[in-house]
Parts: structure tokens; sequence; C-alpha cells
């Protein structure tokens, strides 16, 4: 497929606004309409049993939706999250630590994966001339520009040592969320988790948490707002209806004279029977 230069028009809006743009991108493949919001994806190469799963999971939970996931073409953590957005039917944008030739996309293990990504329209990315070799210190550049590109960054997992602490450290500078898979504690790959959890960045730990973060709205949940469940008491119907706006549990407190107990008690029993649920701080419908 034809690796051409980018005209400058042609790039993200979100990537024109780092400090210090690129000079120049070569694409091979076709990028995601403008609307879509594009997640990156980061973590260890050394992928354990559990990342990989919720990396899988996580990609997945999000098919339908107008998101395409970038990521580095790397083993581990790369190749899954790009793996999982193939078989998820997301777009998804490889940007590798070379140029966009064949002959030197690397590593030569995953070249079958970039030519994948190509044939399901997706789109490999580098500003790296097309045969520049790959070579170390061209990693950390790699990963300014997934994190210049992404409205959101992802970090599946991150040792002590990870090079994926780079993209986590310029979500901070460049204004992008964080969001952080959880860990057990004493995990070494919780290590990035951990330490950028206690600096603020976002917990996840399903798909419409990151689709939240995404600003993209889960139809499902919409449609299940539209109408009160059945067989709910009358409190817990006033408190229903308070949620049709998401509400801090004070604010619930605030909006209704009854007591507090019975206010926490219904909210509780409808979280408990499936029609409310607690994310960031702010009570919703279900």
């Amino acid at each position: 497929m034809e690796i051409r230069t980018l005209a400058r028009e042609e790039w993200p809006d979100a990537l024109v606004e780092i400090p210090g743009p690129p000079e120049s991108l070569w694409l091979r493949g076709a990028l995601p309409p403008p609307e879509t919001k594009l997640l990156a994806v980061v973590g260890s190469r050394a992928l354990s049993p559990y990342g990989r799963e919720a990396c899988t999971r996580l990609v997945q939970g999000m098919a339908g939706r107008p998101v395409s996931i970038v990521s580095g073409l790397a083993l581990g953590a790369d190749a899954c999250a790009h793996r999982a957005a193939l078989a998820a039917g997301l777009h998804t944008i490889a940007i590798p630590g070379s140029g966009l030739d064949d002959s030197v996309i690397a590593p030569r293990t995953n070249a079958k994966l970039a030519q994948e990504i190509l044939a399901a329209g997706g789109a490999l990315l580098s500003e790296n001339e097309p045969f520049t070799k790959p070579a170390p210190w061209l990693f950390p550049s790699r990963n300014r520009l997934m994190a210049g590109l992404a409205h959101a960054i992802l970090v599946i997992e991150a040792g002590e040592q990870s090079g994926t602490l780079i993209t986590a450290r310029l979500a901070g500078e460049y204004g992008r969320e964080l969001l952080v898979v959880p860990h057990r504690i004493g995990d070494p790959h919780g290590y990035g988790h951990h330490r950028f959890a206690r600096l603020g960045a976002t917990v996840v730990t399903e798909s419409s948490h990151i689709l939240l973060a995404l600003g993209i709205e889960d139809p499902l949940e919409r449609n299940r707002s539209e109408s009160s469940p059945a067989g709910i008491s009358a409190i817990e119907k006033r408190v229903w209806d308070l949620l049709e706006t998401p509400l801090t549990r004070d604010e619930i407190l605030r909006a209704d004279s009854a007591r507090a107990g019975e206010l926490l008690t219904a909210l509780i029993s409808l979280e408990l029977n499936g029609y409310a649920q607690e994310a960031y701080g702010l009570w919703r419908r279900r």
C-alpha cells in the first residue's frame, strides 16, 4: 500500500496542538473520520496474562463506538490492543518506531499484524522517512506522537523501568486524560498504575469508564434510562427521578426532604437491583 506524506490540513487536530509538533508525517492506509475519538493504549512488552485479558476486554467492549485505538505495533500490550481493535471492528492506528516501508517495520514478528491493520482500513503513521530503520532513540519520539494524537491514554501495565511511563507523563504535559488499569498491591506490573493513580489518573475497570472519559455517551445506558423500573418503592422512585441528571451523593441528600438514611437506603437498593451506579463520584441511572 502506498506511503504518502500527510498534508498539514489532514493532521488530526489533537496533534497540531502539542508543543513542537513533528515536521512531517508519513501515512499508509486511512485515518478515521475527524469526529472519531483516539485512544492510545500502552503497556509492557512482557504483558502478563492479566494485562492481556484486561486489554482485550476493555478494547473489545467499545465495539460499535466512534473510537480508534492508537498504539505502537510493539510486542505485548501494543499488539494486544491492535488485535483486540481488529476483532471488535474498531479502527486502529499503528505508530512503529521506524519508517513505514515493509522492509523496516519492526518487530518483524508483527509485520503480518501491520498488513492486517491496513487490510481492515486502519493506518500506519510515522514521522520518520519511509526507509528509516528502527533505533532506540526513535521510540521516545514515537511515544510523543502517540500521546499527541490521542484524546486519552490508557495504561495497561508498566513496570518501574518501562518506556510506557514516558507516554503516561506526556499525558499530563499535553492535557490528555490518563486512564489506568488496577493491579494488585505489590505486583511489579502495576508500578505505573499505582504511581499515576496517586497523582490523579482515572482508574478504569469497564469499557464504559473509557467511553465516559472520551465524552462518548453509551446509547444502551441512555435507552435504559427512559422509563422508571417497575416494582420500586415511592422513595426509590423519587431518587430515580432525581438521577435524570447524574448527581453526587450529597446533591441527592440535599434535593429531597426525606431523612438521609432513607435516601441512602433507596440509593443502595437501586444499585443492588441494577438500576443505578456510581462512577467518578456521580450517581447515574443504568
